[in-house]
């Protein structure tokens, strides 16, 4: 499994910043192996922080994107047929369907923080037809900080890079908890403010 794995990066950092934006997109292995492995090139002068810090972002949110309109145009049904073929069982429907419900559209920045949830969350938020244009600003806004944190974390790691998800580990609790807040609270707020006339 090793060997595939560093086979398919491999494979993925012959392409370069593309190659981060489909590992991102395609998500065969979780994102922040793929950015740890993008930290670990930049580490080694093969590619730039800053485009593949761009790269990272873009490919992120097309993902979510993907995800959403499945959740749009396909509804949970069919989410439940095919999700397996995209790494998504029933629990992350049921998981992700329930955040949703409780903490509404400011979810969908908080919960890329958090397991389980962090890849799912896009479809309910499809099938609830959230607008397309919120949806993409939220899911931006999370993965800013997502590459830059792992990217980061691959750079610093160097060779030791296929570590990176117990070293994060610790500093992803904290984080997702403050992201989760932040998100609801900024909904909350623009949800209950009143517009001001002179």
């Amino acid at each position: 499994m090793k060997e595939l794995l560093f086979s398919f990066l491999e494979n993925l950092s012959d392409l370069g910043y593309v190659g981060i934006a489909l590992g991102l997109m395609i998500e065969v292995i979780p994102s922040e192996i793929v950015l740890g492995y993008g930290g670990y090139l930049i580490l080694l002068g093969k590619i730039h922080f800053f485009s593949a810090f761009l790269a990272g972002v873009v490919g992120g949110t097309l993902a979510q994107l993907f995800l959403y309109w499945m959740g749009y145009y396909g509804g949970r049904p069919f989410l439940e047929k095919y999700g397996k073929y995209l790494l998504i069982d029933q629990k992350h429907l049921d998981v992700s369907e329930k955040w949703f419900k409780k903490y509404g559209t400011g979810v969908i920045f908080g919960a890329r923080f958090i397991p389980v949830v962090r890849h799912a969350i896009s479809i309910p938020a499809g099938v609830a037809k959230m607008p397309l244009w919120k949806f993409t600003v939220y899911t931006v806004a999370a993965m800013i900080p997502w590459t830059l944190f792992f990217l980061y974390l691959g750079v610093e790691l160097g060779s030791n890079w296929m570590t990176i998800k117990e070293v994060a580990q610790p500093y992803l609790i904290p984080l997702a908890s403050i992201a989760l807040v932040a998100g609801v609270m900024y909904v909350l707020v623009k949800k209950h403010s009143k517009p001001k006339y002179s």
